[in-house]
């Protein structure tokens, strides 16, 4: 439980982070929301210890902080812990046996009655990348290993996990967050490409 208020206390540090209120260990704790996000990776292989429930509920709420165009908050998550269910993941989606292993998964989808209209419609694809990436920090910052499997927009992916998963015309599953305790120590990738980055405008 003191774990879990810990990331849940981070999460909210990050959000006050960006407010102007000072806070007096803002910089203490904002290095730690750095260092996890630094040395988060991806993790395929899993113990047998299961995940609680207070923790699934911990991630779910991480992912419901994720920013959100106009506050429409057009997501829904499906945590599977279903074994039998889990295993069928691994069918609809080829890059996700990894799965086998994993005491649960959580399905990100939009929910196409809370996304915006016209053009913004598209805005629900970044709204739940944004929860996904919120609970694969949460997962990493509280001992998990997490891994991201893409289904949208796959059609072929998102036909077969709409049905293993029985989800309505209006729900569209983004994608499928593998989720245990991690049985391998992956090192994270140093990602910094100074060539990436512009300054004002673009640099040649």
């Amino acid at each position: 439980m003191k774990k879990i208020m810990s990331v849940l206390a981070g999460l909210l540090t990050l959000a006050a982070c960006n407010s102007n209120t000072p806070k007096a260990d803002a910089n203490k704790d904002g290095n730690a929301i750095v260092e996890t996000i630094m040395t988060r990776t991806s993790v395929r292989d899993y113990t047998e210890q299961t995940v609680s429930a207070e923790t699934i509920e911990t991630l779910l709420r991480a992912g419901m902080a994720a920013p959100t165009a106009v506050n429409k908050q057009p997501w829904h998550f499906v945590a599977i812990t279903d074994r039998q269910k889990l295993d069928s993941i691994a069918t609809v989606n080829p890059y996700a046996g990894m799965v086998k292993k994993a005491p649960l998964a959580i399905v990100v989808c939009g929910n196409m009655e809370k996304a915006l209209e016209g053009e913004a419609r598209a805005y629900w694809i970044q709204d739940c990348s944004a929860a996904t990436e919120n609970i694969l920090l949460a997962a990493h910052g509280l001992g998990l290993g997490a891994v991201w499997t893409g289904l949208y927009p796959g059609e072929d992916r998102v036909k077969a996990m709409s049905e293993l998963l029985k989800l309505p015309e209006t729900i569209i599953p983004l994608c499928a967050i593998i989720i245990g305790y991690p049985a391998e120590s992956p090192q994270p990738k140093d990602k910094w490409l100074p060539e990436n980055v512009s300054y004002n405008e673009y640099q040649y």
